[in-house]
């Protein structure tokens, strides 16, 4: 019950509407199609008017003459047919050429550029006797029968009106010169095409936003629809957390794995650790190379002692440098001197083991600890 018709009110997600673009449902106007077709066609019969004139005159005087041969021959008979109807298709093919073009880039502009070959796969659900008869008298099939209905009596009774206005005149170019009489009629046949536009355009104007509206119709979704997509993203959201926390695990161990580089490890006993490494000829000053708080701070010394590098307890300046300075990035200026202290120290102590640390002194404007706390914090 959850699924049927009835309960689909709420309206399509951007997902469900390019969903439905993948498999190729798109809101797309035919009458428009069709009016730019025809609009295209006879734009270009009045533009080409005089031209296709003469050349009519010219097959309608072909096609009457007759000499002897034609008359007691009727292979002589069958090769002019078929002259003239090369002819005529000469015409015919490239209209024809240009006013598929011009209905195919309309519905392509009105509905936007779609490419997908699901409509074509075979679908043996649609021979069904029972499912077609439920397709007869569905929303989609009443709208499109009662539009086509009442686009042929729109068509047909301007039709009617014109031509029995116009079928006096029509029956006077029975006396007058042939030439005259098809200039005269095709300004009538002008003048009943641009009626004939008049009813096609505007029905396509109404068209166009009601196939919009109908898609939207047939696109809209249950409540337990959207709690399934939502559930849907959901799960990718999952999928990149993961990965996300793939990578941070990656770049965990690619920092651990630089530790035993380091040239020293700076902590605060129980918080933090930051290690440095500084090499003259590549650096143009020290850098931090692993930095971590709580159980990694435990793990960077663990594997700094392994690997015999000195780790050095300096509050300040390790809360400084876990604060102030990112991974792979350069010592501040700000914090050269207490660097360049903690250096020394290390530089002294390869040469000689009794070397007593030394007293940092850190900016307190740098130290954390110095800082104010948040004003929620104290709330």
């Amino acid at each position: 019950m959850a699924d049927s018709a009835q309960d689909r009110n709420l309206p399509a997600t951007a997902k469900r509407r390019e969903r439905a673009r993948e498999d190729g449902q798109v809101p797309r106007s035919k009458d428009l199609g069709h009016f730019t077709a025809l609009a295209a066609g006879g734009a270009l019969l009045m533009a080409l008017a005089h031209p296709l004139a003469s050349w009519a005159q010219g097959v309608l005087d072909a096609g009457l003459r007759f000499d002897r041969e034609r008359a007691v021959n009727p292979q002589a008979m069958g090769e002019l047919f078929w002259l003239l109807a090369i002819k005529a298709l000469m015409l015919v093919i490239p209209m024809g050429l240009v006013m598929i073009g011009v209905g195919m880039a309309t519905t392509i502009l009105s509905g936007g550029w779609n490419l997908s070959f699901k409509p074509l796969q075979p679908n043996f659900g649609k021979f069904n006797p029972i499912a077609g008869l439920g397709r007869l008298f569905n929303k989609q099939h009443v709208i499109d029968v009662g539009k086509m209905s009442l686009l042929a009596g729109a068509i047909g009774t301007v039709g009617y009106q014109y031509l029995k206005s116009q079928f006096m005149g029509m029956v006077s170019l029975m006396a007058v010169p042939l030439p005259s009489a098809i200039a005269q009629m095709g300004s009538t046949i002008a003048m009943g095409f641009g009626l004939l536009m008049l009813v096609v355009g505007g029905w396509a104007l109404i068209d166009v936003p009601l196939q919009r509206y109908l898609w939207l119709e047939r696109l809209k979704m249950s409540r337990e629809e959207v709690k399934q997509e939502h559930k849907d993203a959901e799960g990718n959201m999952e999928v990149k957390g993961k990965i996300k926390q793939k990578m941070r695990e990656m770049a965990r161990k690619r920092m651990l794995a630089a530790v035993p580089q380091a040239d020293l490890v700076v902590m605060n006993p129980t918080h933090y650790a930051v290690a440095l490494r500084y090499d003259e000829a590549s650096m143009g000053a020290p850098r931090v190379v692993a930095k971590g708080a709580d159980l990694l701070a435990m793990k960077i010394r663990d594997i700094a002692r392994e690997a015999k590098v000195p780790v050095l307890q300096a509050p300040p300046l390790a809360r400084a440098l876990y604060a102030h300075v990112e991974i792979d990035h350069e010592v501040p200026a700000s914090l050269f001197a207490a660097v360049a202290q903690v250096l020394a120290w290390v530089y002294q102590l390869r040469a000689r083991a009794d070397v007593a640390p030394p007293t940092v002194d850190v900016p307190p404007e740098l130290d954390p600890h110095n800082q104010p706390p948040a004003r929620g914090a104290a709330e």
